[in-house]
């Protein structure tokens, strides 16, 4: 069975010029129990993460700025958010989110987060509307609980994943390998383990030949027994922040190579949502919901 996370927390109550990118969490999942890709068996309300978990990723001091919401003005301005209690207990149900679908993902091969690819996270700040790394957490957990000896880390925001190239720069049981748009934020590129940098108005056909490419590359080499999967559909042509030029059929062929490579090989697969900005939220939304069907076709 999918098992999704989803709570209630995902939705918060922002100024209305910070709604934009949040109100998804709630359409997504009306969406996919409307048209029937999932039921509500399939959805489970997360705990949060434990804090253990949290600082074996993130810094001391800044988890204990960020829990006793005591950042400076530059570094609240920096993660794009308005800092509040409320946030910090929505994040840590995020990352909780992402680390309970590891076990999901062992038991049936793959699950899925409807929040969640905050890459932008690093050990010590946090920056893009992303406070706390969830698939450096759950990346972490799994190789201190000895889950799994080597995990693959496909982030596919058109953002390079930053704080997650960061957090595992000196890890060798994590390869990073993000594919972005080569001029888009951040424009400060740290060093992910294979980044591929693309530039602007990349199209369908060259955007899904070089990830096949280079995905068979790393799976062969580098043979990980688990992925986690930043599926985010700022690719599209339509994103207002993308630049890239990928439809919404090319987005769902890429997800669809990222699912079956993982189905085929036998490697647990979970998944993050990551960004979406398109001006028309049904390009949103489908380009999200694609992923979810996608997973009930290929593993289910």
């Amino acid at each position: 069975m999918l098992k999704v996370a989803w709570d209630p927390a995902y939705v918060l109550s922002l100024p209305l010029h910070h709604r934009f990118p949040m109100s998804k969490y709630e359409l997504l999942p009306q969406q996919l129990l409307h048209e029937g890709t999932i039921t509500p068996s399939n959805i489970f309300s997360p705990d949060p993460v434990d804090e253990n978990w949290i600082l074996a990723s993130h810094e001391k001091l800044y988890w204990e700025k960020l829990k006793t919401l005591s950042l400076s003005p530059g570094e609240i301005r920096r993660t794009g958010f308005p800092l509040s209690q409320e946030l910090v207990d929505r994040e840590c149900m995020i990352m909780g989110g992402t680390l309970q679908c590891v076990h999901y993902a062992l038991t049936h091969g793959v699950a899925m987060n409807i929040a969640g690819g905050t890459h932008h996270a690093f050990t010590y700040k946090g920056e893009g509307f992303c406070l706390l790394n969830d698939i450096a957490i759950a990346a972490n957990y799994l190789l201190s609980e000895k889950l799994a000896s080597k995990v693959l880390v496909v982030d596919l925001d058109v953002h390079q994943g930053n704080g997650t190239a960061q957090i595992f720069r000196n890890e060798s049981r994590v390869f990073t390998f993000s594919m972005h748009g080569a001029s888009n934020y951040p424009m400060v590129k740290e060093n992910s383990d294979l980044d591929i940098g693309l530039p602007d108005g990349t199209e369908d056909q060259f955007y899904l030949k070089t990830l096949r490419t280079n995905l068979e590359n790393i799976l062969e080499q580098f043979q990980p027994d688990f992925i986690f999967y930043q599926s985010g559909v700022d690719v599209l042509k339509t994103d207002k922040l993308g630049r890239l030029n990928l439809t919404r059929e090319g987005c769902r062929e890429r997800d669809r190579i990222v699912l079956n490579e993982a189905k085929v090989a036998g490697i647990p697969l979970v998944a993050s949502m990551g960004g979406g900005y398109s001006p028309d939220f049904r390009d949103i939304i489908e380009a999200h919901a694609n992923t979810y069907r996608l997973a009930q076709e290929i593993f289910f």
